[in-house]
């Protein structure tokens, strides 16, 4: 079976000025290059849906939804945060890129596809229960979670996430649920500047977090995968894996200063999908967080896909 590839036109109307560096080009440079490298023609493409209030309010208070969907102008723009603004076409964006996972999400329980990969923006891993913030308005991600927990009935799921931030959003909504394993890594020092030396930033026996120091690079990255991670992921046994997979770890990427390169991604989505196949039948729903040099996060995506169709 082929893997889906979801997205939809309207994650390209959503953006945040002209100088803003979550812009619509990541999208086009991501599709621009699985095309170029034939991984297109191993997947199976799906227009992403509009997610629902009901599939949002699992992992967003209906408060925050509902501020959400209402704070869109007619023009211009309205500022969130200091890095976070809405255009006019933002919510259905946003609506677009959470509902993408909700699909995903569907589509590889159903046993339609193997796995799925969700090119959409805006990202969603710093979208708090009752906040927008870091460039994100509905989690992606943990809606997927949810989704599979309340509807599809899983008894136990989990959320890796390899952006160079931490997703405060995704453990803000999910610490405690003991359905949840959340495992990540982030680089100490960097918005949203918590937990600057921790190793688990909250008490929440579900959060596995190590934060890596600037510089750490491949070595360092790779092992707090193999000690950390992957034992805790093996004794929790998931039944479906979910990746924040953001990209701007690479050292090409000024938002960071891990110092990762392609080759990184392509071995933590395999060791990812070794676990996968261990205790999910090899179900994994990815989705786009950060990466904002157009280049590497385009061949950096590149190689977390082709790891993820199998091409490898």
């Amino acid at each position: 079976m082929l893997t889906a590839y979801i997205t939809h036109p309207d994650c390209l109307r959503h953006e945040m000025g002209p100088d803003h560096p979550e812009c619509p080009e990541r999208l086009a440079a991501i599709g621009d290059q699985l095309l170029a490298r034939g991984l297109l023609d191993y997947m199976l493409p799906f227009d992403a849906p509009l997610a629902t209030p009901e599939q949002l309010e699992r992992a967003h208070s209906a408060l925050h939804v509902q501020q959400l969907l209402a704070a869109a102008p007619a023009e211009g723009y309205v500022q969130l945060d200091p890095d976070t603004r809405m255009n006019p076409f933002t919510v259905r964006a946003a609506l677009r890129a959470a509902g993408a996972v909700v699909e995903a999400t569907d589509l590889v329980l159903a046993g339609k596809v193997p796995s799925a990969f969700c090119a959409v923006r805006p990202p969603g891993h710093h979208a708090e229960r009752d906040a927008a913030m870091g460039f994100c308005f509905f989690n992606n991600a943990a809606v997927g979670v949810r989704h599979a927990l309340d509807v599809h009935g899983l008894d136990r799921v989990a959320l890796i996430d390899f952006d160079v931030h931490h997703g405060n959003g995704s453990e803000d909504i999910l610490k405690g649920d003991e359905r949840v394993l959340m495992c990540s890594i982030f680089e100490t020092g960097l918005y949203p500047f918590n937990g600057q030396n921790a190793r688990n930033l909250s008490d929440a026996a579900n959060m596995v977090h190590v934060g890596l120091a600037p510089r750490s690079g491949s070595e360092a990255f790779r092992a707090a995968v193999l000690d950390y991670w992957v034992p805790a992921l093996d004794a929790f046994k998931p039944q479906l894996i979910f990746i924040s997979a953001g990209f701007d770890a690479h050292r090409e990427d000024d938002m960071g200063n891990l110092g990762l390169v392609d080759a990184d991604y392509a071995w933590v989505t395999q060791r990812l999908m070794e676990v996968a196949a261990r205790h999910a039948q090899g179900r994994i729903v990815s989705c786009l967080e950060g990466g904002y040099v157009l280049n590497p996060l385009a061949r950096s995506v590149a190689a977390h896909v082709r790891v993820l169709i199998g091409a490898d």
